[in-house]
Order: structure tokens, then C-alpha cells, then sequence
């Protein structure tokens, strides 16, 4: 079987999503199809598919912030785990970002994925020893910090 590795098109968010939440990628606070469209809408960001016939079975999300490159949304259908597509979806991304420049790739895995953390592990990627601080920006904060502009 050929696994072809291409940019997705708008019209295949809905199917990224869903291997999304079918690969345990999602949360119910995140808007996954929106963040596939702002990806794929930005010209430093994109969203890399592979695919067997017209099956999408993993995706990996990638953009550049302009000092370093992220990647997230990494998947793999349950079906096609093992057959090297993450580590070929992960060579896309730091190919692609490398366009730009990027010295640096980063990524985040949950405390609680040892598998994900063992697999980036056997790919050659570092733990880092970052802390993570982050804050939801609701209408209320844009609210508090509007009223507290000079």
C-alpha cells in the first residue's frame, strides 16, 4: 500500500478532526476543526496529511512563530500505528519548517501520554526541562484589560 504525504485542503479539516478525537488529540474547550482552519489559513502554519487511497490516517500540525517551529496534532489511525508514518509526518514538518528557518522544533505531550513521550523519545527528540504556564483568555479578560488601558 502507497501512503502518500501531502498539505491538506480545507475541505479535509473535518476528517482531521475526527482522527483527532478518534487518536485522543482533542478537548472538549478546543475547537478542533477551527484550529485546522486557522493552520491552514496562516502563512506560517500548515497541516500535513498522509494518506492511504483517499483515507486520511495521520496528520501532523505545524507552524513557525517566528524564532522557532511547533508541531501538534501529531496522529496516527489506530490501524496504521507502527508503519513509520509518525516518524515520516514528524520529517515532513521539520522539512517544511526548516523553510523558515527554524533551528528549533518544539512540541508538547501531555503529562499523562507515556506512549507519545516514548515514541518522540525514539525519534530522537529531548525531554526539556520547560515549565508551562497558560491563562484562557475569555471576554472577561479582554473586558479587564480594556478597562485598564491608559
Amino acid at each position: 500500500m502507497t501512503i502518500e504525504l501531502r498539505t491538506l485542503v480545507p475541505g479535509e479539516v473535518g476528517d482531521a478532526a475526527r482522527l483527532w478525537d478518534a487518536c485522543g488529540l482533542t478537548r472538549p474547550w478546543n475547537d478542533a476543526a477551527a484550529d485546522a482552519r486557522k493552520a491552514l489559513d496562516g502563512p506560517a502554519s500548515t497541516i500535513i496529511g498522509a494518506f492511504a487511497g483517499p483515507r486520511l490516517i495521520g496528520t501532523a500540525m505545524c507552524g513557525w512563530d517566528g524564532h522557532r517551529g511547533w508541531i501538534y496534532y501529531l496522529g496516527v489511525d489506530a490501524d496504521f500505528r507502527r508503519w513509520g508514518i509518525g516518524r515520516k509526518l514528524i520529517g515532513h514538518c521539520e522539512e517544511w519548517l526548516g523553510r523558515f528557518g527554524a533551528l528549533k522544533v518544539q512540541l508538547m505531550v501531555r503529562a499523562d501520554n507515556a506512549d507519545a513521550a516514548r515514541f518522540y523519545e525514539a525519534i530522537g527528540y529531548d525531554e526539556d526541562a520547560f515549565r508551562f504556564f497558560y491563562r484562557r483568555i475569555t471576554r472577561e479578560c479582554h473586558r479587564e484589560q480594556q478597562s485598564e488601558a491608559p
